[in-house]
């Protein structure tokens, strides 16, 4: 698989899975495990660049990032951090523009 058609992929379920932790129709912890699984997969591409090739890439990483250090619990319990991932994943609907203060790199084995 392509880092592309990853990004792309993953980006989509990052949503949906977002999205469904805020409606509270799974729990957080599935987020968590995504996030984790994601990780891994990633891990098999066996990417050496850490510049991200676009725009969409280097928010998908920044939303990563911030779920990873913050904890999908977050998005139920800190207003501006729902917030803030919520303006990334209007972005990666289309619906917004590029979030402020995203900084997204990828990650490196």
């Amino acid at each position: 698989m392509i880092i592309e058609q990853f990004i792309s992929e993953k980006s989509n379920q990052i949503r949906a899975y977002i999205i469904a932790v805020i409606d509270r129709t799974i729990h957080y912890t599935e987020l968590d495990k995504f996030i984790v699984d994601t990780m891994e997969e990633w891990t098999l591409l066996s990417v050496t660049d850490e510049t991200p090739s676009s725009a969409k890439e280097r928010v998908f990483w920044h939303v990563v990032h911030e779920l990873s250090l913050h904890g999908a619990q977050s998005l139920n319990n800190d207003l501006f951090f729902k917030s803030e991932i919520t303006t990334c994943l209007d972005f990666f609907a289309n619906r917004g523009s590029y979030p402020i203060d995203c900084i997204g790199w990828r990650p490196l084995p």
